[in-house]
């Protein structure tokens, strides 16, 4: 080292004792500049830079000195400090622990104490550490670190004065490591626990988490496997500071360390032999404290627990004696106490200085310790010897349900011990199986038995000898009645001699009943008998006694009839023994009912009832009081003794209701036909069907539980099921007729009324006298009708009505029981019959009706008298339909006469007649009947309303017979109706009619709109709504109200003809083209038409059709219609002479006349006119303007009629006579000057055509915007080439702007009269002009398209004609135009590509043809195209 670096490195160490840094800086930079690897220069820099707080290159300069001596400590005090300063506080704990290795490698143990020491304190300093690091930085002072060679050289502490160093702590740790260990334990303890409990909140909270079980023995694996905790216990204990107290406490926690570390690990795979040794050091700890004798409740727990014990008695008594010592608080002591008390065990540990055996004590009777042992149970979920000692308790105490299911969870215990402990546990999983097996054979045999015996089998293949398994299996093959197996098995157990008396004195007993059962009397008698001798030596069991006489009873009663007086004597010994031993009672009451002379029924009932009291699985008796009972009529009594007798046998399962087992086969199949007799009684259909279903089960052919059971389905509304198992009850024997009468039935609930009918018709071939088959053919008949009528089908419906009342009175002549339903099936009949206006089997119905007027017109009811014209004939009668009617009267009210059985009843018999009371109202002329009969109707409401006020169906009459008559009983009863029933759309429907006819709107819109919201098909809420919306001016949003409603599938006549007549008016208003409103009228052709035939006497609905026929093409049809309306309309005439009528029918004539016209009848066409004009005034006033129309077009149709049949001066005089009537409607005259024109030029002369442009002219000149004279006046001078007449006549149109012509001429005739009129002169091309005009001001319109394609083909441009027709089918929104576009489309099409395109104008053809099969234009397109096709 040179003199100059010497002397800076002496400048900087003195500078840095004056505290002047800076030139102590400089004079180490001086250094390094000359000797960079200098390590006192590095450090002098850093402590330089450190002072002038440079940290970043104080702490440079201190690693640079580091790296070039590392061994050196200088720097790392530096560095220290710099950390220190800047509370880095991780670095500083690695320095310091770095320089405590340092000092002890340079055996400096004083500095190296002061190191450790401050890490110590630097990490017990919560912010400056945590707790594993604390325990690394204690780890360095235990004698496993290797800074405890040197700091064991520190000499002990001064006790005296423990200030007098710096390290004291360190040294008292070093020479009493007792303290640092229980330190370092507490830590470790804290972390594993925030670490696993921790881990445990985070795993619990993933998706798709295991159970938390699983999650908690996971976790516990993980952190226990590292864990220090066994290694510092171990070096607690082996202190020698440690007290015994601390060694006990701290074997406690390695004892419940080890031990959820040993249920942590998995039983199977790599962890296996850690799991063995894990067991093994477990047991060797609580086998050393048990036998120390160590108060710590879980080592014995453990070591109790862990024994692998035949059964109770292998258990060390003396161990449990001992855990009862010590733990008295415990639940499992409790248990054990009692236990050993209830058993009379000494709980007293005998010592070898005791002297003789004391006896043990006997149990005290008034203590309960079952109970005590339930208690301590219920705290025991996790011990085995509890789970054992209960099991054997509740099988001893015959409690074999509890005792299944402790074994049960018993069993789960045992396989949750075996995976915690590693090993298995056979001789306890063994005696849990035989607990369980043994409670099954014994449960509600022999349900359990397959369960029982699968265990069984699995404990003989391991134990062949079992004396258990072996008697239980004897019991299952007893119940099976394989009597010759169970002797053996009863052999076999008493061959192997067992130590209980109990189990060989019963196997003897079951041995002899065997034999019993295999018909060896004598050797059974025997055998019983030595039992009973066996038995008779020892006190108590009574109940073996017993049951030992009442076999020996059986035994002599099974021999002959001669010993049954010695079994009545052995079945009264039975109950001198036991005086509850159920099975004895039955025999007594066998004895008393079959064989004692006379019988004692009262003593055989009195047995009975006793014996199912005892033991409701005493199956015979418990039948015998069954059937006592129902003959008796006490269905009450009869359910409760069979649904004992299912409880009995185990065919209830217990949960929320007490409901039939699902898989359970029934013993007694009789209980379950009772249970489903007695529900069918209350009504309660499916808990009967889930009967009859369960008796099924024993018996799949039994016919009746078959029959029944279909029953059941039906009256439950299951009619699928029904005709399913009625199917089955009838293929099991055919020739029971009920099945067929059922099946029937419920084809008739079904709507398959036909089907129902032949079924019932099959049972009177062979039973004609059948009553109750004969009432539900007349009632399917009956509801046939009614299907029909509602289909339409009236004809059908008519016949159906008058089977049922023939059938019905066949009923009636047979019995008279059945008068009540029988008349109202009747009188229903009959009323729905005169619903038709015109009966079509007329011989038929006076026959049926003949029958029925002698019934019940005798005797009618003073209500009647004034309404009826009594005695009711058929001769007097030219309307049937209203006899058919009031003979309905007289059958409601014989009906009444009749009674009823119930109020019920009763009420419906005064609601039927006071509805066929209002019909007749409004069916008779009779003004005073009609009255009568209205106020009638309305007392008979009320007298059905006072019998039954909860019926929304008598309010809502009472409220449809006040509607005009009493407003506010007419709100009233619809309000009540509503209470009862406010889901009724009928009931809100008919209210919204009230308000509407009282001019309340839109309290009548809400109740339509509500009866609309509860039944959206019921078509009266739309029509109602439809009104609502015509009262409000809205006639749109009305017409489709009113078509809404004419879709529906339930129709109203009354909506179908409102729609037609909107319909047709709206057509005739907005449509002046006849070609466009034929499709328009179809919708009201199609309504009409079905309310025609509903409604065929509704003259106005025939006229509408009539017109509507005309205008959509069917002349002869509305020929027919118009009149038929006519005949009515005289009819009603000649009753009432009402002019409205008169007005009806002359206006109808004008029809007739006007389509008989157009049909060329001319002759009659002039009589329709000539009675219209009869019945018109000869000089209308001029008030009168509709009579001066009718009266014009009555004068002009018949100049047309005289026209056509060549009566020229006739039918001028008529033309001018109607010209003159129709001279101030200017409409009309137009219309009459036209058709004039018309007829004159039909004539053909020059002087009828210059005529007919003569009239033409003057109406024209008269009225300018008459469009159809001038299209009629242009058409004139086409046809004559007169060019001048045409541009007269169209020159004031054209000369118009656009928009006013079109406004002037909707159906562009002015544009087509154009085109023809250049094509007549041979100007394609102006006439091409105009259409291309025509489509280019509007592009929208199909027709003007089809015109200019139409042209564009002619003149041979087929592509150009192509575009134009595509471009309209885009645009195609009405059907009839795309219809008549597609003839000239396939036309197209084939002349613009023959080849590729012939198939799809192929198509197209056909695709008109088929659309208008009618239309020679479509016909003549296709034959085009087929030749075109053939070339």
């Amino acid at each position: 080292m040179s003199a100059f670096v010497k002397g800076k490195l002496k400048a900087a160490r003195e500078a840095l004792s004056k505290q002047d840094n800076e030139q102590a800086r400089d004079a180490a930079l001086s250094v390094l500049e000359f000797e960079p690897e200098n390590y006192n220069a590095n450090v002098f820099l850093g402590l330089a830079y450190l002072r002038l707080g440079d940290f970043e290159k104080s702490e440079q300069a201190y690693r640079k000195a580091i790296a070039l001596n590392p061994e050196q400590a200088l720097a790392w005090q530096g560095i220290s400090q710099l950390y220190e300063k800047q509370e880095n506080w991780a670095e500083y704990a690695n320095t310091l622990e770095r320089l405590a290795r340092l000092y002890a490698a340079a055996n400096d143990a004083t500095k190296c104490a002061e190191s450790v020491q401050k890490l110590v304190d630097l990490r017990r300093q919560p912010e400056r550490g945590s707790r594993m690091q604390l325990a690394e930085a204690l780890s360095l002072l235990l004698p496993e670190s290797d800074l405890y060679p040197i700091l064991s050289t520190l000499p002990p502490p001064d006790p005296t004065n423990p200030t007098s160093t710096a390290i004291g702590t360190t040294q008292e740790a070093i020479h009493n490591s007792l303290p640092l260990l229980e330190e370092l334990v507490s830590l470790y303890e804290q972390e594993e626990e925030s670490v696993i409990q921790s881990e445990i909140n985070k795993r619990k909270t993933r998706l798709s988490a295991p159970p938390l079980d699983q999650i908690r023995r996971e976790v516990a694996l993980e952190v226990l496997s590292s864990s220090q905790l066994p290694r510092l216990y171990d070096e607690v204990m082996k202190h020698p500071h440690a007290s015994d107290e601390l060694r006990r406490t701290t074997e406690r926690k390695l004892l419940r360390l080890k031990q959820r570390h040993l249920f942590a690990v998995p039983f199977a795979g790599q962890h296996k032999e850690v799991k063995a040794k894990l067991a093994a050091e477990v047991d060797e700890l609580i086998r050393g404290m048990v036998f120390l004798k160590i108060p710590d409740e879980l080592a014995w727990m453990l070591f109790i627990e862990s024994k692998d014990a035949a059964s109770i008695d292998d258990y060390d008594y003396g161990t449990m004696k001992q855990f009862v010592a010590l733990f008295p608080a415990c639940a499992l002591a409790k248990l054990l106490r009692a236990y050993f008390e209830y058993y009379g065990i000494s709980l007293r540990e005998a010592n070898e200085g005791d002297g003789a055996e004391q006896p043990p004590p006997e149990p005290d009777r008034d203590v309960d310790y079952a109970g005590i042992m339930l208690d301590a149970f219920s705290e025991l979920s996790e011990s085995l010897l509890a789970h054992r000692i209960i099991a054997k308790l509740y099988e001893l105490e015959a409690d074999y349900e509890n005792a299944i299911k402790v074994a049960e969870s018993g069993l789960e215990l045992v396989r949750r011990s075996e995976q915690s402990w590693g090993r298995p546990f056979k001789l306890v999983t063994k005696a849990f199986n035989v607990t369980l097996a043994m409670s099954l054979v014994h449960y509600y045999p022999p349900k359990n038995h397959a369960r029982a015996l699968r265990i069984i089998d699995d404990i003989l293949a391991e134990d062949p000898d079992n004396v258990t398994a072996l008697m239980g299996r004897g019991f299952v093959l007893q119940h099976a009645k394989r009597w010759d197996d169970a002797a053996k098995l009863f052999t076999k157990v008493i061959r192997l001699n067992p130590e209980e008396f109990d189990v060989a004195i019963r196997a003897k007993e079951e041995h002899a009943w065997c034999e019993a059962m295999c018909r060896e009397y004598q050797a059974a008698v025997d055998e019983l008998r030595e039992v009973i001798n066996n038995l008779d030596d020892f006190e108590g069991h009574d109940e073996d006694k017993a049951r030992c006489w009442w076999k020996l009873g059986r035994c002599y009663w099974e021999m002959s009839a001669e010993y049954r007086e010695e079994a009545y004597k052995h079945f009264i010994t039975s109950l001198k023994r036991s005086s509850t031993f159920a099975p004895a009672f039955t025999a007594l009451g066998i004895y008393y009912s079959d064989c004692l002379s006379p019988p004692d029924p009262n003593r055989a009932s009195k047995c009975f009832q006793k014996a199912f009291e005892l033991d409701p699985r005493e199956a015979e008796a418990a039948r015998r009081l069954a059937e006592g009972f129902a003959e008796e009529g006490e269905w009450d009594l009869v359910d409760v003794v069979a649904r004992r007798t299912i409880e009995g046998e185990g065919g209830l399962e217990e949960g929320a209701e007490t409901r039939a087992s699902r898989r359970y086969l029934p013993i007694n199949a009789w209980a379950w036909k009772a249970v489903g007799a007695v529900e069918m009684t209350r009504r309660n259909y499916p808990a009967a069907i889930e009967a009859f279903q369960i008796a099924l089960r024993t018996d799949v052919d039994d016919h009746m539980s078959w029959l029944r059971l279909g029953e059941a389905y039906s009256k439950a509304g299951r009619y699928a099921a029904a005709l399913k198992a009625l199917e089955r009850a009838r293929e099991l024997d055919p020739e029971e007729w009920v099945a067929s009468y059922f099946i029937g039935e419920v084809q008739r609930q079904m709507g398959a009324y036909e089907e129902a009918i032949r079924a019932f018709q099959s049972i009177l071939a062979t039973r004609p006298q059948e009553l109750g088959v004969l009432h539900s053919l007349g009632q399917s008949y009956l509801d046939l009708g009614r299907f029909e009528l509602s289909a339409g089908f009236s004809a059908r419906a008519e016949t159906s009505f008058l089977s049922a009342v023939r059938v019905t009175l066949d009923l009636l002549d047979a019995s008279s029981g059945f008068r009540r339903v029988a008349w109202k099936t009747i009188a229903d009949a009959l009323f729905h019959l005169s619903g038709f206006v015109g009966i079509s089997e007329d011989d038929l119905a006076r026959e049926v009706l003949a029958r029925v007027i002698p019934l019940v017109t005798d005797h009618p009811s003073k209500g009647l008298t004034d309404i009826l014209s009594c005695p009711l004939s058929i001769e007097d009668s030219n309307n049937l339909s209203l006899l058919a009617l009031e003979v309905a009267l007289a059958a409601y009210d014989y009906r009444l006469t009749l009674g009823a059985i119930n109020d019920a009843a009763k009420g419906a018999a005064f609601y039927d007649l006071g509805s066929a009371l209002l019909t007749f109202a409004r069916r008779t002329l009779d003004q005073a009947k009609r009255d009568r009969a209205q106020q009638h109707a309305i007392a008979q409401f009320k007298d059905a309303i006072r019998l039954e006020p909860g019926n929304d169906a008598f309010w809502l009459a009472l409220g449809n017979a006040t509607f005009l008559s009493q407003p506010g009983v007419c709100q009233h009863s619809y309000i009540r109706a509503l209470e009862v029933d406010s889901k009724n759309a009928a009931t809100w429907t008919n209210l919204g009619l009230f308000y509407l006819y009282h001019g309340d709107a839109q309290l009548a819109n809400e109740a339509f709109y509500k009866a609309q919201t509860l039944d959206p098909d019921y078509a009266l809420a739309w029509v109602g709504q439809g009104l609502v919306a015509t009262a409000n001016g809205h006639d749109r949003e009305a017409r489709a109200l009113f078509e809404h409603a004419t879709t529906l599938t339930a129709t109203v006549p009354e909506a179908d003809l409102e729609y037609a007549s909107r319909l047709f008016r709206k057509v005739n208003e907005s449509t002046k083209s006849r070609s466009a409103s034929a499709e328009a009228f179809l919708p009201a052709f199609f309504v009409l038409d079905r309310f025609c035939k509903q409604r065929p006497k509704d003259a106005s609905a025939l006229h509408l059709f009539g017109l509507v026929c005309e205008r959509v093409g069917h002349t002869g049809l509305g020929i027919e219609l118009i009149s038929r309306a006519i005949s009515v309309l005289e009819a009603a005439y000649e009753e009432t002479e009402d002019t409205a009528i008169e007005r009806q029918f002359t206006i109808a004539h004008v029809n007739l006349a006007r389509l008989r016209l157009s049909t060329a009848e001319y002759d009659r066409a002039l009589e329709s006119y000539q009675v219209a004009t009869g019945l018109l005034p000869e000089q209308p006033s001029d008030e009168d303007a509709d009579v001066k129309v009718l009266l014009a077009q009555c004068q002009f149709g018949s100049g047309l009629a005289h026209l056509k049949l060549g009566q020229l001066a006739e039918a001028l005089a008529l033309f001018e006579a109607a010209m003159v009537t129709a001279a101030d409607q200017p409409t009309i005259r137009g219309h009459i000057v036209v058709l004039l024109a018309q007829a004159l030029w039909g004539i053909g002369t020059d002087e009828a055509k210059e005529s007919a442009k003569t009239q033409l002219l003057q109406i024209v000149e008269y009225d300018p915007e008459n469009l159809m004279a001038i299209n009629t006046l242009t058409g004139m001078g086409i046809l004559t080439d007169d060019d001048g007449l045409v541009e007269a006549a169209l020159s004031e149109i054209l000369s118009l702007p656009i928009d006013q012509r079109h406004e002037r001429d909707p159906e562009r005739d002015v544009t087509y009269l154009l085109v023809q009129h250049h094509l007549g002169q041979g100007d394609a091309k102006h006439a091409l002009s105009i259409a291309q005009k025509a489509v280019f001001a509007e592009p929208e319109r199909t027709d003007a398209r089809r015109e200019l394609a139409s042209l564009t083909l002619r003149s041979g441009q087929s592509a150009s004609a192509l575009a134009i027709l595509e471009g309209s089918a885009q645009n195609q929104n009405d059907f009839a135009q795309l219809r008549a576009s597609l003839a000239l489309h396939a036309v197209s099409r084939c002349v613009e590509d023959e080849d590729r395109a012939a198939s799809k104008a192929l198509r197209l053809a056909q695709k008109a043809v088929m659309l208008s099969p009618w239309g020679s234009t479509e016909w003549k397109a296709l034959a085009y195209v087929r030749s075109r096709n053939v070339q």
